[in-house]
């Protein structure tokens, strides 16, 4: 592998696709397709009670906290920003990473580069160099497929084998809850870690899997529990976090690494909360008491179809599991496929409503949809069954890409549509549901033997007595017109929760509630008047003193 001439002296920006995102453009922005992962893929239906929330690009985060040079990291620009950095700051690598639809965006910040800065090296990363002859789309002079920092480190003349350091990161900014939107430093409640990338479970349509490598194969950067451990105290101690988004594809599938990681926590008495990513075969692996204990508040686990046949749902009821969870406290999102190929428009709305009846907190569901990259791509190509769409619209959340034996493109999206207002229209607003469950694990572990334990149920008492009654109460009142079954089930909750919080909540959502109330209508007017929101643009820079 060759090295650039300056090595640890090359100044290096790191950057994301420029926005603006939830609109449609020409360079592949698509209304449909906002950069909001839970209002997207999860909540969508769900009008003013959507969660709103906005996530940092880890991957150029990683990378900046793992090389020696003078470095910026620039993420979520607007063009503007992009051309301005190139032209107030002489930069001799551009690093640009992206998902496979805003490859247009990409080609046109490499066409940007090279006009504005034609001396750089153009770096190409991310999910977008999955796509079958991007060196022919873009114009970069490396296309860097999987993980990055060793390939990085090495193109900067520097240690590829070196321990990963892991940034700080906050899960997510942006935070806006029934139209009320969030202080920074009451949104960011939470720590992103990332203990490795990739998923063994090999998934054939899974992306993250066939990136890292495909099945089998992942790459830890955390080994022991113990480091996880360290990384989590040290956000801690800089941020005052005590929840910590695990951002691990199966996460609870290393038994022996969770349970070292508990293990450090008993013994420092730390009361945190984990969210985590895991199948259902490897969530059995664990007792109730030893998932609580260990923190876990929340799994996102994929359901996908009863008749999917994939091997992480081998011997597992995810309909029982997932009730067993929500008894216990744990909130669960679950994932479910639609458009599969024993789909047909006969049985798929009693599966929609399988899905739905798991009462999950929250539900993501999205079309069966070959990747560049995946094994299901590859089978789909081979078979003569790819429709020539644009990339921009190859995201799941649209219509198919290829020829279903029952279903048409047109078809998939009503499906989809429906499958999301069944699920809104069954079991409520996400936020109403995550308090149902809340309560559940504070009447079962409020009184817990383990004081850590104690601690983050009284945490989450004291979250149900003041801002999430406001909440009910502003809900309860909104939905009697649209829903009034599911505004009963709110009003019944607020009652529970009076009875096992204290008076404190009714107090909280007389005073506080109208307010909500009004945000709430106030937010659904703004909706559907096509109302949109863009992340806030992110300039650091590291070891920018030398410079």
């Amino acid at each position: 592998m060759t090295t650039h001439p300056k090595g640890r002296q090359a100044r290096v920006l790191l950057t994301s696709v420029f926005g603006p995102y939830a609109q449609d453009d020409q360079y592949g922005s698509r209304s449909i397709n906002p950069m909001e992962l839970y209002h997207n893929q999860v909540t969508r239906a769900q009008g003013p009670y959507s969660l709103r929330i906005f996530h940092r690009s880890w991957g150029i985060m990683f990378l900046q906290a793992n090389i020696e040079n003078p470095s910026t990291v620039l993420d979520f620009p607007l063009r503007e920003d992009f051309e301005r950095e190139l032209t107030e700051n002489q930069y001799d690598v551009v690093g640009i990473s992206s998902i496979i639809v805003n490859v247009g965006k990409v080609r046109e910040m490499c066409k940007i580069v090279r006009r504005l800065s034609p001396h750089s090296t153009i770096v190409v990363g991310g999910h977008v160099t999955a796509i079958p002859g991007l060196d022919l789309m873009i114009d970069a002079d490396h296309i860097v497929k999987g993980e990055g920092v060793g390939w990085l480190r090495s193109f900067l003349d520097q240690d590829p084998t070196q321990p990963v350091i892991h940034p700080q990161i906050a899960s997510g900014f942006g935070h806006r809850v029934m139209g009320l939107k969030l202080p920074g430093s009451i949104g960011s409640t939470a720590a992103t870690i990332i203990p490795s990338v990739g998923c063994p479970m090999g998934c054939n349509f899974c992306t993250t899997s066939a990136f890292f490598g495909g099945k089998g194969k992942f790459i830890n950067f955390f080994e022991t529990g113990q480091q996880i451990y360290d990384a989590m105290a040290q956000a801690e101690e800089k941020h005052g976090f005590h929840a910590f988004f695990v951002m691990d594809e199966n996460f609870l599938l290393h038994r022996k690494r969770a349970m070292e990681l508990l293990d450090c926590m008993r013994k420092a008495g730390k009361s945190w909360e984990l969210y985590v990513f895991s199948s259902a075969n490897a969530i059995q692996k664990y007792t109730m008491e030893e998932l609580i204990e260990l923190g876990v508040s929340w799994i996102w686990m994929g359901l996908e179809s009863p008749l999917s046949g994939y091997s992480k749902l081998n011997g597992s009821d995810t309909m029982s599991l997932t009730h067993q969870l929500r008894a216990h406290g744990i909130r669960v999102l679950g994932s479910s496929i639609v458009g599969m190929e024993h789909h047909t428009p006969q049985n798929i709305n009693s599966e929609i409503d399988y899905a739905c009846a798991h009462e999950t907190d929250f539900h993501q569901f999205m079309l069966y949809t070959p990747l560049p990259g995946t094994p299901l791509h590859a089978q789909m190509t081979e078979e003569g069954r790819m429709i020539d769409v644009d990339l921009a619209d190859v995201h799941g959340q649209w219509k198919f890409n290829w020829r279903h034996p029952h279903i048409s493109l047109d078809e998939s999206k009503r499906f989809l549509d429906h499958a999301f207002g069944r699920d809104f229209e069954l079991n409520g607003p996400s936020l109403y549901r995550i308090c149902r469950t809340t309560l559940e694990g504070i009447r079962k572990y409020r009184l817990h033997p383990d004081l850590r334990v104690r601690q983050r149920f009284e945490r989450e008492a004291a979250a149900l007595r003041t801002s999430y009654s406001a909440l009910l109460w502003a809900m309860e009142r909104h939905l009697k017109v649209t829903n009034a079954t599911v505004a009963a089930h709110i009003h019944a909750l607020r009652k529970d929760i009076r009875k096992e919080c204290g008076t404190f909540s009714s107090a909280a959502g007389t005073l506080l509630g109208p307010i909500m109330l009004w945000l709430t209508r106030r937010e659904e007017k703004r909706l559907d008047s096509g109302v949109t929101y863009e992340p806030e643009t992110f300039i650091e820079r590291r070891n920018w003193a030398s410079v």
